[in-house]
């Protein structure tokens, strides 16, 4: 555990070769957690795994499935300030960073405010969590499923539909922080039905992934979701590919699903437009949860940025 101020531990894990090539992997949700098969992407024998679950989730705490939790100071800005104190603390200079969906976008402001302190990129699902990527996700993607948007919507109070999208998010913030029990449980069932609905349709993914996770994890990661997503991820709209041009020098390697409903390849594109040291892997049969296909390029790119020999 790395106490990071404000009351909070983060819990961080270390594998692989202590004198191997330092990678940190960076979760998803945001308030995934970290997991094993992360980690199994690298060869533990050419690298130095690090592996740490952000702010009130996973074994992290205070942990976010409790409603007494406060996550006033769980921002975009505490979780790069918490990964450079963990760098420091474990007396890496430079690391590649892998992680996609939330986790790129966490990269990249991660890469942009500390450009010298990274070595390469990996990011599978490519997103910036702009304003316009949280309205694609939570508004536009329903015109594709109409009946799971309109049961989302029905999950807020009536006053709270009609606004736009952030006013949506925000009731579901604050239904999931209510007193009553059952109010949370039927939010967050409502959250992740709609998180399934968007990728339902990907025939080589994996159904069901945000619903199929213990009822503790499934609250934490609504929770956080709710409060990042409906305060626009605390970041100024389009400041990470306006600011792009820190990452110069940087590899990047980013793999997107074509059929990604709810990350359309758009963002990607527009991402290794603003970023020449970046390639675009475009898979065609995956969408936001991979494919073979894709864990196979994933893994090509991986190696591609592997010592040559153990360290």
């Amino acid at each position: 555990m790395l106490d990071v101020g404000d009351g909070n531990l983060v819990y961080w894990e270390v594998c692989g070769n202590p004198d191997g090539k330092p990678a940190v992997v960076v979760h998803g949700g945001p308030g995934s957690g970290c997991s094993t098969g992360s980690r199994r992407r690298f060869d533990p024998e050419r690298f130095r795994i690090v592996l740490f679950d952000q702010r009130n989730c996973g074994r992290s705490r205070p942990h976010a499935g409790d409603p007494a939790t406060d996550l006033s100071n769980n921002t975009t800005h505490h979780l790069i300030a918490d990964m450079e104190l963990l760098r420091e603390h474990l007396g890496i200079d430079k690391w590649l960073m892998y992680g996609g969906s939330w986790g790129s976008t966490l990269i990249l402001a991660y890469a942009e405010t500390h450009p010298e302190r990274v070595s390469e990129i990996v990011i599978p699902a490519v997103t910036m969590t702009r304003r316009s990527e949280i309205e694609w996700l939570y508004r536009g993607v329903g015109r594709f499923f109409p009946e799971a948007q309109e049961r989302f919507l029905q999950g807020v109070p009536e006053a709270d539909r009609d606004g736009d999208v952030f006013g949506v998010l925000a009731a579901y913030s604050r239904l999931l922080a209510d007193p009553d029990q059952k109010v949370r449980e039927k939010a967050a069932q409502d959250w992740v039905t709609w998180e399934d609905a968007v990728i339902s349709q990907e025939v080589n993914g994996k159904p069901n992934a945000y619903s199929d996770r213990p009822a503790d994890a499934v609250m934490a990661l609504t929770r956080i979701c709710a409060h990042y997503f409906a305060n626009g991820a605390w970041l100024e709209e389009g400041v990470l590919l306006r600011n792009a041009h820190r990452l110069a020098g940087i590899p990047g390697a980013l793999i997107h699903g074509r059929m990604d409903m709810g990350g359309p390849l758009q963002t990607a594109w527009e991402l290794t437009r603003a970023w020449p040291d970046a390639e675009l892997h475009i898979v065609s049969d995956s969408g936001h949860t991979g494919s073979e296909t894709f864990r196979k390029v994933l893994r090509e790119a991986i190696e591609r940025f592997s010592p040559a020999q153990p360290g």
